[in-house]
């Protein structure tokens, strides 16, 4: 496999010209501003190189739309054949760190439905919609769901790029296969002879822990299914 996906292409129009036009200007705040910005004459500068007199696209901005229309993201994907022998392995590696990374820098959370996370972080546990005045407000547990809800999914991942991951269940020692004689014989059609016949028996201590096996992959199944449930969620 090889892929190389580049990054979405910049919007550069009149108003993004303006403003580089005027670097020199220091940005400012008022109270109704979230963050400093420039002057309200940089947008209006910008407006000027956007229209005509008539209000319609100018020149610039009709250059600026045929320069976009032209800058394309760059995508290439190359598939072998061994990427699909085991194809959800193959995934995982890929899905794993993205995921990491849209934990480690989201900056917000989709509705999770309350069956899917624990009961403390439900919408309805006690205490969560306290401070809520209407029925839109978000709960104190929105963001506490997601979160949830994003650390199963990489669970299941890891445990998916981790082919040791059921070790923990298994306890003793592997053994040998002993070849033990029947006692019996049977008439080989190939040879048209008699010969013996054998049956083996493993000699270690080798057991496993299935309840607690299955516990885990129960877990893991549900992260995929909330991989597969909230996939269109998962974006910044």
């Amino acid at each position: 496999m090889k892929v190389k996906i580049g990054k979405y292409p910049n919007w550069i129009g009149p108003y993004q010209i303006a403003d580089a036009l005027c670097f020199w200007v220091k940005p400012v705040k008022d109270e109704t501003d979230i963050v400093p910005r420039k002057p309200d004459w940089v947008h209006n500068f910008g407006t000027w190189l956007a229209e005509d007199r008539n209000g319609n696209d100018s020149w610039l901005t009709k250059l600026c739309n045929w320069i976009h229309s032209h800058n394309k993201r760059q995508i290439y994907v190359r598939i072998d054949k061994y990427d699909t022998w085991s194809m959800d392995a193959t995934l995982a590696l890929i899905a794993l760190p993205m995921l990491k990374q849209l934990q480690a820098t989201k900056h917000g959370a989709p509705n999770v439905d309350d069956e899917d996370v624990p009961t403390p972080l439900q919408s309805t546990a006690p205490g969560a919609r306290d401070r809520c005045e209407n029925e839109w407000d978000i709960d104190d547990n929105h963001f506490h769901r997601w979160d949830w809800v994003i650390g199963e999914m990489i669970f299941a991942f890891e445990c998916k790029t981790n082919d040791d991951w059921d070790e923990q269940f298994w306890t003793g020692e592997y053994g040998d296969f002993k070849i033990i004689p029947t006692g019996k014989t049977f008439h080989n059609p190939i040879t048209n002879k008699m010969e013996d016949t054998y049956t083996t028996e493993m000699t270690g201590n080798r057991e496993c822990d299935w309840a607690g096996r299955e516990v885990m992959q129960d877990r893991i199944t549900n992260g995929f299914r909330l991989f597969g449930k909230y996939y269109e969620a998962l974006w910044d």
